[in-house]
């Protein structure tokens, strides 16, 4: 006889149980936060990192700052580094970079999930390299690889039946499949001194997100390119390795250059598919003149100035690129700019605070390449 048992169906809650970690671990998430904000600082963010032990207990008799700082050096994230004086100090190493890199793009685009390798599709359908699932018929030039020798054989069966088999032209189908189109991206970074003050510090968020949208691109979307500029009296191109030691500086916001070394830069890519990130929190307020001289104004929006502006956003136009600004300050007269900008350039604009910004940039990544690439 059977022993009766009761079987129960549904859902068990229970308290959330952090997974295990160990004292490393636990001391290396807080460590890449503190590197973040201290723009690489190695000896600046292990004294937060001291202050936030003697108040919050991280470590143990056991497990000691010291301890972690050797264990840094053992894994290959720190390295001591001598300067040309014959002084010497512990740097981060490129492992710890990439480190932050997979950090960023856990926290702003955790909830993505993963597909395939990471190329982008078009609405159009023909030939490509992306099934879709959905049949035609074979068509006179098809390749012989796209067709479904499954579902053709099926027809073949249903049309002259099993006895006499025979597989004609008219039995054939194909799947269809997307185009994976590539895009070239420039990601401008504005770096003028309005992204400290008042208190508010714009520039680490603004920071993460570029390091995010760069391990994207280049695990997700490795056929891409991005390039990085930062803007503020002047423009000019950084890599990817530099984002943890961003700064900002005493500039003033030079937006016209940093639109045209971005166009100089998409005019040399090959790819169809261009366009331009601008993460910004204040108005255009520098030009830089043909003899050199810079041309500031900080007070109010200047004419001459968003008159420049509004020519490159059209330019850009015209060569195709759109420009998503991504604009931080809520000022009216500074959103009546960037709307301004953007019906220029036939871009798209977003008007946020800090905390959804990189969401906001991932979901234009993605619609904006769909909606650009036309087959």
């Amino acid at each position: 006889m059977k022993s009766q048992s009761n079987y129960r169906k549904g859902f068990i809650f229970k308290s959330y149980e952090a997974p295990e970690q160990s004292p490393f671990e636990k001391l290396f998430e807080i460590f890449k936060e503190l590197i973040t904000y201290t723009s690489g600082d190695f000896d600046e963010a292990i004294d937060w990192l001291r202050q936030l032990d003697e108040e919050y207990n991280l470590t143990t008799e056991d497990y000691t700052i010291e301890d972690f700082i050797e264990e840094l050096k053992k894994k290959g994230y720190i390295k001591e580094d001598i300067d040309s004086d014959g002084n010497g100090g512990m740097v981060i190493t490129a492992k710890t970079e990439r480190a932050i890199r997979q950090q960023a793009l856990e926290h702003i685009f955790g909830k993505i999930k993963h597909s395939g390798r990471g190329n982008h599709r078009s609405k159009t359908t023909g030939f490509g390299d992306e099934h879709t699932g959905d049949f035609r018929d074979y068509q006179f030039g098809d390749s012989l690889d796209k067709v479904s020798m499954t579902e053709s054989l099926r027809n073949a069966q249903i049309n002259h039946g099993i006895g006499a088999f025979n597989l004609t032209e008219d039995d054939l189908v194909v799947e269809e499949t997307h185009h994976k189109a590539q895009m070239s991206t420039v990601l401008m970074i504005d770096i003028s001194h309005s992204m400290i003050l008042y208190g508010e510090d714009r520039i680490t968020p603004a920071k993460r997100v570029a390091m995010a949208l760069a391990e994207l691109i280049t695990t997700r979307y490795p056929k891409d390119t991005l390039d990085i500029i930062v803007f503020g009296n002047d423009a000019w191109p950084i890599e990817i390795k530099d984002l943890p030691y961003l700064k900002v500086g005493p500039y003033h916001t030079n937006t016209v250059a940093g639109l045209e070394l971005a166009m100089d830069l998409l005019r040399r890519k090959r790819n169809t598919n261009k366009q331009i990130f601008m993460i910004t929190d204040g108005k255009p307020s520098c030009l830089r003149l043909p003899d050199g001289q810079y041309y500031k104004d900080s007070v109010g929006l200047n004419p001459y100035i968003t008159n420049k502006c509004y020519a490159m956003a059209q330019q850009a136009r015209k060569l195709h690129i759109p420009i998503t600004t991504f604009m931080i300050a809520q000022d009216p007269y500074l959103m009546k700019f960037v709307q301004e900008f953007t019906q220029a350039n036939k871009g798209k604009a977003f008007y946020t605070g800090l905390k959804g910004l990189g969401e906001m940039i991932f979901e234009d990544y993605e619609n904006n390449r769909i909606k650009r690439i036309k087959g």
